[in-house]
């Protein structure tokens, strides 16, 4: 197995099945793993009743309730390893993100030298469409803070459409990982860049969700900001590295289906 792309849902019922059946409509050997913390508006009856015909491809784990953005990730990081996928990905249930840049991820780390590609807004060749001033100035201006703050030499850290090798994930102690909104994106690219990985960002069209409501808040912002302040003075301290390789994802409550 090699390739995965982890969709974290919560209220995606619009957006769910076609998301779904984009990717493996590409017919490059992707599987899914929806990670549904409990949505109320039935996300998760759609991804089940989706199984049968994609057996094999795509697979479920429903969390008991809504815990965050950074814990569905690092939960099917864990995940992933442990069932021996190479390539792990992440992406947004509500086309924001583009299926066919998947592949253009896979390759800059399978043969382009990256050990974590980045789908970046901000490199030559990548924009953002249907986004109000506002958004553009936060994630504009989060992007030159976090830059200015961490010299992390990434024109997108908050980015969540990203590729990362088995590798880099396997080397990271999750459970230094201490932010589950807008930080969390950084801290997991500061971890693997504190390591000493190579990331690459590849340039896409970020475009604004049409259908489901936005999950960007004042707090996940204000997390943003102090976020890259507690990142930055945490690694004077600590590295990020993992003592251990083995891992399972037992630290949330889930139920496997």
């Amino acid at each position: 197995m090699e390739k995965l792309v982890i969709i974290p849902t919560y209220n995606e019922k619009e957006n769910i099945s076609s998301i779904i059946q984009a990717v493996l409509a590409l017919q490059l050997g992707y599987h899914i793993l929806v990670i549904d913390d409990n949505s109320p508006d039935g996300t998760a009856a759609i991804v089940r009743s989706l199984i049968t015909e994609y057996q094999g491809q795509l697979f479920l784990e429903e969390r008991t309730g809504k815990l965050g953005l950074g814990t569905a990730y690092i939960y099917g990081f864990k995940w992933s390893i442990q069932r021996g996928y190479d390539y792990i990905m992440e992406m947004d249930a509500d086309f924001s993100h583009n299926p066919a840049d998947l592949e253009r991820l896979y390759n800059a780390c399978k043969t382009g030298g990256a050990d974590v590609a980045v789908g970046s807004r901000y490199v030559p060749g990548g924009k953002t469409e249907n986004w109000p001033f506002d958004r553009h100035l936060y994630s504009r201006g989060g992007a030159l803070y976090t830059k200015l703050i961490t010299w992390m030499p990434v024109n997108d850290p908050t980015a969540g459409f990203v590729c990362y090798k088995k590798q880099v994930l396997e080397a990271i102690n999750f459970d230094m990982i201490r932010f589950v909104g807008y930080a969390f994106q950084i801290e997991m690219k500061f971890a693997a860049w504190k390591l000493g990985f190579s990331i690459k960002e590849v340039p896409i069209t970020f475009v604004d969700r049409k259908i489901g409501i936005s999950k960007m808040s004042k707090g996940i912002i204000k997390e943003g900001v102090l976020g890259v302040l507690s990142i930055q003075w945490k690694s004077l301290f600590s590295n990020y590295r993992t003592k251990v390789k083995s891992v399972d994802p037992t630290n949330t409550a889930v139920v496997t289906k």
